[in-house]
């Protein structure tokens, strides 16, 4: 019998469809994070939720996402990456068709957390399926581009399409568009040939647990200070601290630790990792605010709302090939920087708009610089916090960056919906200039730590 450490990769047209299959997959996980935007206001008329219902819905996906990305790529490595790939989406699919019928927010809020743990699972197993399919590095950088342009179109996707399914048929029409795709991307990843060796790394459950409940304890205390919900608000605040202090003794017994520590010792990838958690925590709590702005104060439909977000969007399906030749040319220290002033314009430039009801073409101009500067940023961050990680520790600096973006989102709709929960102009306002100084310091930060290392 032929050992799956062994079994050759699927030649040709095979190689091709289980390629397609991996990035629909990706895909299907970023879809998932925008589509629900502009779903917002029918999802709280239907379900009779609050800002901070709508909260829990976005975040009960992404407390998970982030803090089990830490492990998820020990799990692929040693479970087999093509296993956890198939079950990540079979479960992600499964949990979509229910979240579709779920009967109240709770429900919801749980289904989405399922749909989190299974979006972790994809993104490492992702990346080593396409290693084990593409194992000649020249073959690899084109497969892992193609792969980035599929599933980065999901973006830009994201909220056309969830706008146009909810103005055909509400909200839960969002969630049955997984489930086709999650079957296509089974039926292309079916061949044996994806086969990936199992390891016998260990995985600190308890300590992976206790991450988990840091984030999400730190997300509940930041959305109840938002409805002024004080008492909650001080009783989730205390829980985190012990949470936090729990995680931080597990992690010094344990002999396979969450955290990297000689990774996080590096000021360069520090730096990084701010920079990440800035992007995300800008991009996703603009999605989160601005839905509601549209929809709530200007009086757009869904579809209209997700139309009026493409100069948001579509930079990400054009300019990652130009920002990967920049950062070839010149490397990533120039596009990061420049891409976190523009985010910070943008956040400076909607919040402006927001507060002086100026006409959709002044929004349209900051939500352009907006995408252009997450489209700049995003590509060159991974490969700034991967030169500056100490040898040997690329893929851990790899899950890192992605689980503390995701940790940025997180606390990006937890605070900026806290904002908007003061009013619609006044709050998304504020919220947005939260976000642009947000930026303006991760750009000083990053400024700092990249020198320092450059001169190290």
């Amino acid at each position: 019998m032929t050992s799956p450490s062994i079994v050759a990769a699927p030649p040709g047209r095979g190689r091709a469809a289980a390629l397609l299959g991996v990035s629909l997959g990706y895909f299907m996980v970023l879809l998932d994070m925008t589509v629900l935007s502009v779903a917002e206001p029918d999802l709280a008329v239907s379900l009779r939720t609050s800002i901070a219902g709508l909260q829990w819905a976005t975040t009960g996906y992404t407390v998970v996402f982030g803090a089990l990305l830490l492990s998820a790529g020990a799990v692929a490595d040693r479970y087999g990456a093509e296993r956890v790939l198939r079950a990540g989406v079979a479960v992600f699919a499964l949990g979509s068709l229910l979240s579709a019928f779920a009967p109240g927010l709770g429900v919801l809020v749980g289904l989405r957390a399922v749909l989190g743990a299974a979006g972790a699972a994809c993104v490492p197993a992702s990346m080593a399926v396409i290693a084990r399919l593409y194992p000649a590095p020249a073959e690899r950088t084109r497969a892992v581009a193609a792969w980035a342009a599929i599933s980065g179109a999901a973006v830009a996707a994201g909220p056309v399409a969830g706008g146009a399914l909810v103005d055909l048929a509400g909200w839960r029409a969002i969630f049955l568009v997984n489930v086709p795709i999650g079957l296509l991307v089974l039926a292309l990843t079916a061949g044996r040939g994806l086969a990936c060796p199992r390891g016998e790394r260990r995985i600190d459950w308890t300590a992976q647990l206790a991450a988990c409940a840091v984030l999400a304890l730190l997300t509940d205390a930041l959305i109840a200070a938002g409805s002024r919900s004080w008492a909650h608000a001080a009783v989730s605040a205390v829980a985190t601290a012990l949470a936090a202090r729990a995680f931080v003794v597990l992690e010094r017994r344990s002999d396979a630790p969450v955290l990297n520590r000689p990774l996080l010792s590096s000021g360069g990838v520090r730096a990084g990792l701010a920079a990440g958690a800035a992007v995300s925590f800008t991009l996703n709590g603009s999605l989160f605010v601005l839905p509601l702005l549209l929809q709530q104060g200007r009086h757009l439909s869904a579809v209209a709302s997700g139309l009026a977000f493409l100069p948001l969007t579509l930079p990400f399906a054009v300019n990652p090939p130009l920002t990967g030749r920049i950062v070839a040319r010149v490397g990533p220290r120039p596009p990061i920087l420049v891409g976190l002033a523009l985010l910070a314009a943008g956040g400076g430039g909607l919040a402006w708009a927001v507060a002086a009801e100026a006409g959709y073409g002044w929004l349209a101009v900051g939500l352009l610089l907006t995408g252009t500067g997450v489209s700049l940023v995003l590509p060159a961050l991974a490969a700034a916090v991967i030169a500056a990680a100490p040898e040997g520790t690329a893929g851990a600096a790899g899950g890192l960056l992605n689980a503390v973006r995701q940790t940025g989102a997180t606390l990006g709709v937890a605070l900026m919906g806290a904002f908007a929960g003061l009013g619609t102009v006044t709050g998304s306002a504020l919220s947005l200039v939260l976000a642009a100084v947000l930026c303006g310091v991760a750009a000083v930060w990053f400024t700092r730590g990249s020198g320092a290392a450059r001169r190290a």
